[in-house]
């Protein structure tokens, strides 16, 4: 059971924190508020994951879960009394948390080549969402946080997480919407936000994040 591993849960918090960062550091101190939910995510996720399974010992306790030890500290190998929910949860949470870092990666190039070239980002996987880094983030903590190692911590931040990078991409929009007029505007038109659509996939010429 993963239990009392406090040096890896430190070591996973450094590592996921510093990954995150690196594409999502805010640009002014007023936006560390959002930041900071996820933070919250991250180190609550990994201390229940390799530190103390909080949720399991809430439900046991509150709600007559039937705690099995031999079964781990993951919620759906409890419920289901079988490693082998865990491993398909594990499965398949990495392969949506694999699809979102790809967004990110992908997204993240991509505004660093149009803003060298000082153009409008609207190809590539800018022609399928607005924003694919969002999304990326969206999926990224949906599958470890909801599919793989549900905690309550990581149930009730997601919610908090999409509302947060939601109406950041608003404002973004807003200020793109200033910056780049009519252009833009027919870009919302035909690219959908955050969840990408059949007829998002055309190709078009210039995105945002």
């Amino acid at each position: 059971m993963h239990v009392g591993m406090w040096g890896l849960a430190a070591i996973m918090v450094v590592i996921a924190s510093w990954l995150f960062y690196r594409y999502f550091a805010p640009a002014r101190w007023r936006d560390w508020t959002r930041t900071s939910v996820v933070q919250a995510f991250i180190i609550a996720f990994y201390a229940e994951m390799y530190g103390f399974p909080l949720t399991i010992y809430f439900l046991a306790r509150f709600f007559g879960l039937d705690l099995q030890w031999t079964k781990g500290g993951n919620l759906w190998a409890q419920l289901f009394g079988t490693e082998t929910a865990h491993l398909v949860a594990m499965g398949l949470g990495y392969m949506i948390v694999f699809v979102g870092a790809s967004m990110i990666i992908e997204g993240w190039r991509a505004i660093h080549r149009a803003h060298e070239a000082g153009r409008l980002v609207t190809d590539g996987i800018y022609a399928r969402v607005r924003h694919p880094q969002y999304s990326g983030l969206f999926l990224i903590t949906f599958g470890e946080g909801i599919v793989h190692w549900p905690t309550i911590t990581s149930v009730v931040a997601f919610p908090v997480i999409v509302l947060a990078y939601v109406r950041l991409a608003h404002k973004e929009e807003r200020k793109m919407l200033a910056e780049f007029g009519d252009a833009y505007r027919d870009y919302q038109r035909r690219v959908p936000a955050f969840v990408p659509h059949r007829r998002s996939h055309g190709h078009l010429q210039g995105a945002t994040r």
